[in-house]
């Protein structure tokens, strides 16, 4: 008689709205002995929600609470504090698993591909969010705040944001999440005008009507529209774009009545290219052309000394992972890891990292569900395979931080919060997670 088949294991890599949701999807389908390991290279879970969300929209951080609740299925196991290319490989991940979920996300700022882009100054808005939210990664970025005019690239929800942080009050800030470091440096910020630019005509925004609305109640700002960059059918919707959309663009045009009466001011402008940074030793300026089609036609030049570049995210090429350059994605078919478009046996992949930045948290979900899906039909096949944990993988579990000590994190981190009335103080140094854990996982 043959032996029984080996209890499924599968390994998702990166701890992610897109993971957890993945996970749930696995879990849920009911496959007697399934275990999944969410594997973290940081030691706290939770991603973009934790480090992406702005900390002035706190109700969107509330969907940590069914995150939580994922986390405590059975079968699943938080494994914070393993980096994929650095404490693992990717062959010890397959050797140890019968599955690996890539849900890495789109970590690579894409570049504005002009002169000048590389002066001191000029910075992904990745970074900037990364920074004001506590990222271990951004903690020691510097910004230069004294000066008066930020030009802010791109027309999505991550330019508003970065408009928004620079401009709010900070005694509204104080009252938030905010990295204790970008609150002090913005404290003293000089930071008076913020321009946000797009290519294309304002009916092409992507700004979602909930986030625009906040400019025009900010307090001590001003929303302004630039009337040279526009005509009456520059804010015609296409057919494309629904109710939403529609009411955006409007309020949006509602922007060009408004008069400056406030200290500060987030101007809106269209229709111009990014050509050229110039300055001596750091940012001064920014030099645009006016494409054919736009209301008005020659070059425009921008004083200013910082400037924020929000024109999209890659994924991260990995090391043996096909990759599909042009977008900027692990290539896939449906969340099947794909080379020359035949599958990769046993390897997958979800979120932004499988379609690109695109959707709201709760998008992931059914990119998640419908990876899992793949998953679970190629299973019976993927499972006749012998798995057996590396040395590798073992020694980075052994040290690797678990659900309940990341708990331990977080109830620190409110803790620190209480203490200087904000809803959280995050540790931005993960010795110091670590410190607060107190103790190691077990091992696996």
């Amino acid at each position: 008689m043959s032996a029984p088949p080996i209890a499924p294991r599968i390994a998702i890599v990166g701890a992610g709205p897109s993971g957890f949701y993945t996970a749930e999807a696995l879990l849920r389908a009911g496959t007697p002995g399934l275990q999944v390991d969410l594997i973290e290279r940081l030691p706290v879970p939770h991603g973009l929600v934790r480090y992406g969300v702005a900390p002035d929209h706190p109700k969107l951080k509330q969907v940590s609470a069914v995150f939580e609740r994922i986390a405590a299925m059975p079968g699943l196991r938080f494994v914070g504090g393993v980096a994929l290319g650095q404490d693992v490989k990717l062959e010890d991940l397959r050797r140890s698993y019968h599955a690996v979920v890539l849900a890495t996300g789109a970590a690579q700022s894409r570049r504005l591909g002009i002169p000048g882009e590389d002066l001191p100054g000029c910075h992904a808005a990745g970074d900037f969010v990364g920074w004001y939210n506590g990222h271990p990664d951004q903690r020691d970025c510097h910004f230069h705040l004294s000066a008066e005019r930020a030009v802010v690239v791109g027309n999505g929800n991550v330019a508003l944001d970065v408009a928004r942080i620079l401009l709010r009050p900070v005694d509204e800030l104080r009252r938030t999440d905010i990295a204790a470091h970008a609150l002090d440096a913005l404290a003293d910020s000089r930071v008076r005008e913020v321009v946000v630019v797009g290519r294309r005509g304002p009916a092409q925004t992507r700004f979602s009507l909930k986030e625009l609305h906040e400019f025009g109640t900010l307090a001590g700002c001003d929303a302004l529209l630039d009337g040279s960059d526009w005509t009456a059918h520059s804010f015609d919707p296409p057919p494309s774009v629904d109710a939403e959309g529609r009411a955006a663009i409007q309020l949006l045009q509602g922007f060009s009545t408004h008069a400056p009466a406030q200290s500060r001011r987030c101007v809106f402008r269209f229709h111009l290219a990014p050509a050229a940074i110039s300055g001596h030793g750091r940012v001064q300026a920014m030099h645009f052309v006016r494409p054919p089609a736009a209301p008005a036609g020659g070059e425009l030049t921008l004083d200013c000394g910082l400037v924020f570049a929000s024109v999209g995210r890659r994924a991260l090429p990995l090391p043996g992972v096909p990759y599909d350059a042009g977008r900027g994605v692990h290539a896939n078919a449906h969340g099947r890891i794909t080379d020359a478009g035949r599958p990769v046996a046993g390897l997958y992949v979800c979120g932004w990292a499988k379609r690109g930045p695109q959707g709201t948290i709760g998008s992931n979900r059914a990119c998640g569900v419908q990876t899992a899906e793949a998953v679970l039909a190629d299973l019976p096949l993927l499972r006749e395979r012998p798995v057996s944990t590396t040395p590798a993988m073992q020694a980075a579990c052994e040290r690797a931080v678990d659900h309940g000590a990341w708990q331990r994190i977080d109830r620190a981190e409110l803790a620190r919060g209480t203490a200087v009335g904000k809803p959280r103080e995050k540790f931005v140094d993960v010795d110091a997670m670590r410190a607060a854990a107190r103790l190691e996982a077990a091992a696996c």
